[in-house]
């Protein structure tokens, strides 16, 4: 049996290192773990490069046990995230942790345990996690899919954890589902007479983004988005230093025929973005851009050829959610993006998400363009 190891905090630029680079060895023989740029995790954990932090507190921990490096955890606070309703899964009173990997269950149990401690410490009463570290990242615990590599932007993490996560007293909160499908196919029937419709409607106009005007298409987007995801479980409105971050980090693999903005007479009402599989290009790279992976990775941005399209956000804003006119829009700009996928691409799979597994709309949505579940992430928590 394990011994108990050493739980402390992250201090030192060495500390830091160990925090990154502890996944390249649990997951070495995981032929579809995908090894993340070293460069963007550390952007991710450093205040200065990771808007987030503006309305955060975060606290790293590393386990030790004989001098070697065997877990990580972050303990997090989100300001934002206090003061929304509880109703919608965080609110007053929630804390949370994330970023875990562990070499066994002894190590894993400690380090919850620590992030706990942490939390209560901060006048917390209620532990969600894993969230790795904003819930516009990587929330959830992968439960199923790992027979498969992670697209871009979404975790992949050892079977083993469900266990030990569970064996910590933890509950499920909600689910988080990935849904794949066969893009060089044509939607059913229905579906195409549905775009159709839409096509002859003089009201609507689907349009591409222009790239020229980033930050403008960019606050179009961003009131959509916070308008239609507003009532969502989860939901934390994204700041604009969190979207002056996030624009600099996807701004290269941002390809204009592969977001579209759907306009209502002449208003934006709709959006969805859709970005190339970059994950198929840095797998590759170990972790490195070092000597020549910058290199093949800029050749790749040019025009990136990619097997798979993933679609992390869309929206139509919500005083159209419950009408017919939603899902036309909705299936219009999946379709325009499908055709330019394929063929300017050379992509042959989708795969939309994640989706909350209670909301019909987008589930409603996913079954006509007949995808199916590939992934499911679960999001737990447990009273402190």
């Amino acid at each position: 049996m394990a011994t108990q190891p050493t739980i402390r905090p992250v201090q030192s630029k060495a500390d830091r290192k160990a925090f990154i680079d502890l996944p390249f060895r649990l997951y070495a023989n995981d032929p579809h773990w995908v090894p993340p740029l070293k460069s963007e995790v550390a952007g991710q954990i450093d205040p200065k490069k990771n808007g987030w932090f503006s309305h955060a507190e975060v606290q790293l921990m590393l386990a030790e046990r004989d001098g070697k490096v065997v877990g990580r955890i972050s303990a997090h606070l989100d300001t934002l995230a206090l003061t929304m309703p509880a109703e919608q899964g965080f609110g007053p009173g929630t804390g949370f942790w994330g970023m875990f990997e562990a070499e066994d269950a002894a190590t894993g149990a400690a380090l919850i345990a620590a992030a706990e401690a942490w939390l209560r410490g901060k006048g917390m009463t209620r532990a969600v996690g894993p969230v790795s570290l904003s819930v516009w990242e990587e929330p959830g615990l992968l439960v199923k899919g790992h027979d498969q590599d992670p697209t871009v932007l979404m975790g992949h993490h050892r079977a083993e954890y469900q266990g030990w996560v569970e064996a910590a007293g933890y509950q499920p909160a909600k689910q988080l589902v990935t849904y794949e499908l066969d893009i060089t196919q044509s939607f059913p029937p229905i579906v195409n007479r549905i775009i159709q419709s839409g096509e002859k409607n003089d009201r609507i106009r689907i349009r591409k983004v222009d790239k020229s005007r980033f930050d403008e298409e960019a606050a179009v987007i961003l009131g959509i988005l916070n308008d239609a995801w507003s009532d969502n479980w989860g939901f934390v409105p994204l700041t604009q230093p969190e979207i002056d971050d996030v624009g600099k980090k996807l701004k290269p693999i941002v390809f204009e025929d592969l977001i579209r903005i759907a306009e209502l007479d002449g208003q934006p009402v709709a959006f969805m973005i859709t970005l190339p599989d970059m994950n198929e290009a840095i797998k590759p790279l170990n972790g490195s851009l070092l000597p020549f992976g910058w290199a093949k990775l800029l050749l790749w941005l040019r025009r990136p050829k990619v097997r798979t399209m993933r679609v992390p956000l869309m929206g139509v804003v919500k005083r159209l959610q419950s009408s017919r006119m939603a899902s036309q829009l909705a299936f219009m700009m999946i379709e325009y993006i499908r055709r330019d996928a394929v063929a300017h691409y050379g992509a042959s799979r989708g795969e939309i998400g994640w989706i909350l597994d209670d909301n019909q709309g987008m589930i409603a949505i996913a079954d006509a363009i007949q995808s199916r579940i590939n992934r499911v992430y679960q999001v737990y928590q447990r009273a402190l």
